[in-house]
């Protein structure tokens, strides 16, 4: 068994000083969970009102899900946008993808405003297709991002399939054609089962050190109005008419506005003693899994990429891929390699009743992983690959698999801005602008965020 090493927290600043709560304080917002959604709600809060803000993280910044990805930024959700379409109706769903497409630009804001400058990669990145369902399924959520006035990711499909007669008419201009070795040479493979690729604009980060920095901005820039403690598990919130308590163990918190930036698995319980029942509302809400993730180090002589492999035939918004990401990365002093991060596998919350992120990462997972690389991606199979970290990570997921950000409507005292559902750092920072527009008193338009499903 191996541990589980984070190739993202290795980074991280360890000599950092963690404050732990030890007295009871009041602020007008509390913020639990100190990952990319509760930093960044921190900061637009912080920016765009003048409130007080105390974030509150049970074990360390970054540590949850944050910290334990593949680095991969995109602006796409995992269920496609014909089906938020179908659950939420056009003008919803598009509103809803048009949302996260414009979070590049909040993050260039965070970017800019704490003067950062760790690494972030923008290119075109891509994801394989194996099979003629697949790229129905994809060229049918092209067409409603077409009839709904989005961009459309473009698809090149393999010359040399036989199915590319029978692709119906509908799909007419949503597609081109193009010779296999070209397919192939773009999904960096010579698995000839991929037999088209699609195109989008995509991103590597390490969203912990990210994190980090924003972190330090934020005590600089609001020294008076911002804290974050650390190692301050809260276990229950109380919320009353127009403000709430919150449980942490020796000390409490009070705070006019609650926002819960967590993964929703923290043994933490809302009583709400101003209107229904909202406990098992919440918990019901999420379910969790844990994804498993190994990461080697190669030659600084590739160009940073995120690719998606769809290696199961059958397509759907639960369709289970690998992912890739490549990055520059500094692993010993002034010493810097590409990092190459895989993700895929991964084990439903239910089957394992209580997740540690010090759990050991299971041989099985990481064989698993080491099989998809030697069949798709480093494909030499002379070559010994050292994977010097593996990783594994705790995901939120909403019934719908789409982000709930928003004001709970049994009390207005609590707010969410949680839901990884597989692609989370854009939509947490999104999120984190559409609490603090909310904590300001704004106006917010109803949106497929805080709007449930027409099926719940």
């Amino acid at each position: 068994m191996k541990k589980n090493i984070s190739p993202w927290l290795h980074q991280l600043n360890h000599a950092r000083i963690h404050t732990k709560l030890t007295a009871d304080i009041t602020t007008d917002v509390a913020i639990v969970g100190a990952g990319i959604a509760g930093i960044s709600t921190a900061f637009f809060i912080l920016k765009n009102t003048d409130k007080k803000v105390a974030v509150l993280e049970r074990f360390k910044l970054a540590h949850g899900a944050t910290g334990h990805n593949a680095g991969q930024v995109v602006s796409y959700f995992e269920i496609g946008f014909a089906h938020l379409v179908q659950e939420f109706g056009v003008e919803l769903a598009t509103e809803g993808q048009r949302a996260i497409e414009q979070a590049w630009t909040l993050l260039d804001e965070m970017y800019t405003d704490g003067g950062l400058d760790i690494p972030l990669s923008r290119f075109v990145g891509y994801a394989g297709l194996v099979s003629y369902e697949q790229v129905l399924w994809h060229l049918e959520d092209s067409l409603s991002r077409q009839s709904a006035g989005l961009e459309v990711e473009p698809m090149r499909i393999c010359a040399e399939e036989d199915f590319v007669e029978k692709i119906p008419q509908k799909y007419s201009g949503l597609y081109s054609i193009a010779p296999a070795k070209e397919v192939l040479a773009t999904l960096e493979t010579k698995q000839q089962k991929f037999v088209a690729v699609l195109s989008s604009q995509k991103g590597c980060i390490n969203s912990a050190l990210f994190c980090q920095e924003v972190l330090q901005y934020l005590l600089g820039k609001y020294p008076e109005r911002f804290a974050l403690y650390e190692h301050t598990p809260v276990h229950k919130v109380i919320l009353h008419q127009s403000d709430a308590l919150l449980d942490a163990g020796t000390h409490t918190i009070s705070a006019m506005r609650v926002v819960l930036c967590t993964n929703g698995f923290e043994n933490l319980h809302i009583i709400n003693e101003h209107g229904l029942e909202v406990d098992a509302k919440y918990h019901h809400t999420l379910s969790g899994k844990i994804g498993y993730m190994s990461g080697y180090l190669e030659t600084l002589n590739k160009t940073p990429t995120a690719i998606s492999y769809y290696t199961d035939p059958t397509p759907g918004p639960d369709n289970s891929y690998y992912y890739l990401t490549r990055r520059s990365y500094e692993y010993e002093k002034d010493t810097e390699h590409n990092l190459i991060s895989i993700g895929g596998p991964d084990l439903d919350i239910e089957e394992k009743h209580v997740y540690s992120h010090e759990d050991d990462y299971p041989e099985e997972h990481e064989q698993k992983i080491d099989e998809f690389v030697r069949e798709v991606y480093d494909t030499d199979p002379n070559k010994k690959i050292d994977y010097v970290f593996t990783w594994h990570g705790l995901m939120g997921y909403t019934k719908n698999k789409v982000r709930l950000v928003g004001i709970e409507p049994q009390n207005q005292v609590l707010l969410y801005n949680l839901g990884c559902n597989g692609v989370g750092i854009l939509p947490s920072i999104y999120g984190g602008k559409k609490i603090a527009d909310h904590v300001a008193g704004k106006l917010v338009a109803a949106s497929i965020f805080d709007v449930p499903s027409k099926k719940e």
